[in-house]
């Protein structure tokens, strides 16, 4: 037997360390990159969204808060408008009440009924006028 001094491997190929753990933690750590990367461009978005959406809350808030403005507003004058009009009208009806007391407080003396007289005089004048009225309409 002849003794065999090379190795039980092939001729022309050599014994190479492997390299597989290198490429594995390299392909690990792009891995983790990528991830992280994605785990911040979602933040990043969703604080876009978030930020977007801030903003269009805001200005429809801003919108109806001034179509509210606006309707009290309205709503306001128009019932200014209105209780100026009662006013007036409640006015009027007091000036009438203050006109008929000083009527009633001038023609009151020692004598009650001198007012009562008066419109009872004022009736028949009336009656006679209108008496007077249909004979004229008669003899024309």
């Amino acid at each position: 037997m002849i003794a065999n001094t090379e190795s039980s491997t092939p001729r022309g190929y050599e014994l190479q360390p492997r390299r597989s753990k290198p490429s594995v933690i390299l392909f690990l750590c792009i891995w983790i990159l990528l991830i992280a990367a994605g785990v911040l461009g979602m933040i990043w978005y969703t604080g876009k969204m978030k930020e977007q959406l801030t903003l269009e809350v805001s200005k429809q808030t801003a919108q109806q808060i001034k179509a509210m403005q606006t309707d009290y507003e309205t709503q306001i004058k128009q019932l200014e408008t209105n209780f100026t009009s009662e006013i007036t009208k409640v006015q009027g009806k007091v000036d009438a009440l203050n006109e008929l007391l000083e009527f009633s407080k001038d023609n009151a003396n020692n004598k009650t009924d001198n007012s009562n007289k008066l419109f009872s005089q004022l009736s028949e004048v009336k009656k006679q006028l209108n008496e007077l009225q249909k004979s004229l309409d008669v003899l024309k």
